[in-house]
């Protein structure tokens, strides 16, 4: 966010922990952490639209999931009359990569990379905003707490970190899940945080804002903090930030923000949650199989992930990255050569401390008697199970009852607890 000096407040962002606080404040604020949070950097990534997780992680030894989809099914790895291009990666002999997600083996291949299949919310709602408000909140019905699950953890857990940017949404707003006691701050662009103007117009509205936030009052404590942050983030020299150069992210707004997000690991800034979108997988019409409007959007999940992966590869024990999506799809296509709203969908858990190299699931089948409600794949694992074990053995956060009040969760073994 540029500030023009002509219009020096117009423009700045609001925290999300002041309900009803004006657009045109800050949102930003900073502080030097106290010290380092003591769990992993949490980055959750969220995939708006509800992907299809049967064709993200594909049941290629499930012969009912070629009937259901004659011409939308992934070919099996070993279908020759399909370009090897076009065909599942094969994982264990019955699951299987989308091609797109090819960038992931090395993750794979050195454990850091896990699957949880069958999995989603014991609800049954298949509205898109329902159904995400109430898996970004943790909960099962709308009459709990409004904070974020994310947002229940960082405030039940006491690192002494005191920078408020402990909790990063990038995009144009902060997620819900981040939402909360603890300041959450939304980024767009890193290098667009500072005073416009030249050098000496930038000085002077600095002093400027100095002194209009010079009180005790609530008001005079956001401006200066965000001066604060204005400092700070300049500072961290984003547009200068080289990843590693193994590390190639995709020219795309997901690729850009999971840089972003690497670039505030690196310069520790007290970073211990983050969280990102990647939008258009509601795919009712043309979505393709190895090609087409899903495989696109599989690439850029892909390869962003995979860039992200080698960019941190020494920090890699200390980083926990989750992927979610709000429900799954039918599990039959439709005559529009898409997938409508269905109920179970997949996890993808990348770090360290991931049991990774494995599909963890609960496998219910796709025969018709196995399928829920009007024809999706069953959940056999609720979501909350694989986040309260991530926070109670990676985030080193032992109170998960706060975090998912009302649900005792049950420990996968998904992740490893920290050493």
């Amino acid at each position: 966010m540029t500030v023009d000096p002509a219009c020096a407040a117009c423009r700045w962002v609001v925290p999300a922990s002041v309900p009803g606080w004006p657009s045109w404040m800050p949102r930003l604020a900073f502080q030097p952490a106290a010290r380092a949070a003591r769990g992993d950097v949490l980055l959750v990534v969220f995939l708006r639209g509800a992907a299809d997780a049967l064709n993200v992680v594909v049941p290629h030894g499930e012969q009912a999931y070629y009937r259901l989809r004659p011409s939308l099914a992934i070919p099996r790895p070993d279908d020759r009359r399909a370009p090897a291009a076009l065909r599942t990666i094969d994982l264990d002999g019955f699951f299987g990569l989308h091609p797109s997600l090819g960038p992931l083996l090395p993750a794979w291949r050195a454990g850091h990379f896990a699957i949880v299949h069958a999995c989603g919310a014991p609800d049954e709602s298949r509205s898109h905003f329902q159904a995400m408000e109430l898996m970004e909140r943790g909960l099962t019905s709308l009459h709990g707490p409004a904070s974020g699950w994310i947002g229940r953890h960082l405030a039940s857990l006491d690192t002494g970190n005191v920078s408020p940017l402990r909790a990063v949404g990038i995009g144009e707003q902060v997620q819900r899940s981040l939402r909360g006691v603890v300041p959450a701050s939304a980024l767009q662009s890193i290098t667009d945080y500072h005073l416009g103007g030249d050098p000496q117009a930038a000085a002077r509205l600095q002093a400027t804002l100095a002194s209009l936030y010079s009180g005790d009052d609530d008001l005079s404590l956001l401006g200066r903090e965000t001066l604060a942050v204005l400092e700070t983030l300049s500072a961290l020299d984003a547009a200068g930030y080289r990843p590693r150069p193994e590390a190639v992210y995709p020219e795309s707004d997901f690729g850009m923000g999971l840089r972003q997000v690497a670039a505030l690991i690196r310069a520790d800034v007290g970073l211990e949650a983050a969280a990102i979108d990647l939008g258009g997988w509601d795919t009712h019409f043309g979505q393709g199989a190895g090609e087409g409007l899903m495989a696109g959007l599989l690439a850029d999940l892909g390869q962003g992930l995979a860039a992200f992966h080698r960019d941190l590869a020494d920090r890699i024990d200390d980083l926990t990255v989750v992927v979610m999506s709000e429900f799954g799809r039918r599990a039959a296509e439709n005559a529009s050569l898409g997938t409508d709203h269905g109920h179970g969908g997949a996890m993808l858990v990348l770090g360290g401390g991931v049991n990774g190299g494995k599909v963890h699931a609960t496998w219910p089948g796709l025969e018709d008697g196995q399928l829920f409600g009007p024809g999706d794949l069953a959940v056999t694992i609720d979501y909350r199970d694989v986040l309260a074990e991530i926070c109670r053995l990676r985030l080193n956060n032992p109170a998960v009852e706060a975090v998912f009040p009302d649900y005792t969760p049950v420990m996968r073994g998904v992740v490893r607890a920290r050493t």
